[in-house]
């Protein structure tokens, strides 16, 4: 009987005992700490063994002890799966959200987005501005990098430069990638949403690709809404089988920005330049794109809306960004009369607020 007795106040005893190893390491394990690297990156180096990873968060201030992580990973977890990287941890944070983290493998990354109607010399600043070289370079040495067309000889052998073939969209790349990785990558990403069957599409409309590429920049710069691209292409296609100058103020846009002196306004020297892109001045289409592109500009230089309109304005009633179409002079210069009053009250409103 006594020993029956001792039996169970011992297994009552090592019940306890786990019961209170179990509940002081799972408190551990999830208890959040404060700590004040979160704006740093904690390296982790290649062949640290476990005890290095934890001695090492233990000495940044990530982890405040080390054996609750330790017994854990001999017992529950799987130590194999902590990789090294850089990371940041965010405060406050427990030890195993910390594992998760380890778990995951983390490199130091750059993120750089190219918006839709970036022109080059707009992703060349982008790209100067998010991985900067030492010695620094200027914009217009990475802009030469882009008269590099080998990277798009199968679908534009007649380009100059690669001005609408880096896809605008977000990238990540390590923080030691080099400019002429990011554009080789951009190209890249312009390659593989760029369709066979569209090249064919360009030749029923007795067109390039590299036409195609710049309608589809004009249309790009010209209206942001989707619905209403194709009725821009429209217009498009109608000025040029009628032999009229497009006049999209945009080329000026553009010319400004190759001779580098755009100053955020288009002035009427722009709109009188000699350059073969100034579409107010001759009648085609530019020499090449003037912006990069989105898939929905492509589909709609591809499959125009088939209208009578040669002309449209801003919609002013709306003041969105949206336009009104037209297909008579007479009813285009009634939207025109009605943009240029609207824009004269936007320049007093700055006016007003710059003497304010």
């Amino acid at each position: 009987m006594k020993f029956t007795t001792i039996l169970i106040v011992l297994f009552l005893a090592l019940v306890l005992t786990v019961g209170g190893v179990s509940y002081w390491l799972y408190s551990s394990l999830n208890a959040p700490h404060t700590h004040a690297k979160t704006n740093q990156f904690i390296v982790i180096p290649k062949g640290s063994t476990p005890n290095d990873i934890i001695a090492k968060l233990n000495s940044e201030g990530i982890l405040t002890g080390s054996m609750p992580l330790s017994i854990y990973l001999r017992t529950l977890g799987d130590a194999s799966k902590l990789k090294a990287g850089e990371y940041q941890f965010s405060s406050p944070i427990t030890p195993l959200q910390v594992l998760k983290e380890l778990e995951k493998g983390e490199e130091r990354t750059t993120k750089i987005t190219i918006p839709e109607g970036f022109t080059r010399f707009d992703i060349a600043k982008r790209i100067n501005e998010k991985f900067p070289s030492n010695p620094a370079v200027e914009d217009k040495v990475l802009v030469s990098y882009m008269n590099d067309t080998s990277l798009i000889q199968d679908i534009a052998p007649t380009a100059k430069n690669l001005e609408g073939y880096m896809y605008p969209t977000t990238y990540t790349f390590p923080k030691d990638t080099t400019a002429k990785e990011v554009i080789t990558a951009m190209v890249g990403q312009f390659k593989k949403f760029w369709k066979p069957e569209w090249s064919e599409k360009a030749k029923t409309l007795n067109k390039t690709p590299q036409e195609i590429v710049t309608i589809a920049s004009l249309i790009e710069t010209e209206s942001k809404y989707e619905e209403e691209r194709a009725l821009v292409a429209s217009v498009i296609y109608n000025r040029l089988s009628k032999n009229m100058a497009l006049g999209i103020d945009q080329t000026a846009v553009y010319i400004a920005k190759m001779e580098n002196r755009w100053d955020g306004t288009i002035h009427k020297s722009d709109l009188e330049s000699t350059s073969p892109y100034n579409t107010r001045k001759y009648a085609g289409i530019p020499p090449g794109p003037i912006s990069s592109v989105t898939e929905s500009s492509i589909l709609a230089a591809l499959n125009p809306k088939q209208t009578d309109y040669i002309f449209y304005v801003l919609n002013v009633e709306k003041n969105d960004g949206s336009h009104h179409f037209y297909a008579s002079a007479a009813e285009f210069e009634k939207g025109k009369a009605a943009y240029q009053q609207w824009l004269e009250q936007q320049r007093q409103k700055k006016r007003e607020e710059q003497n304010n």
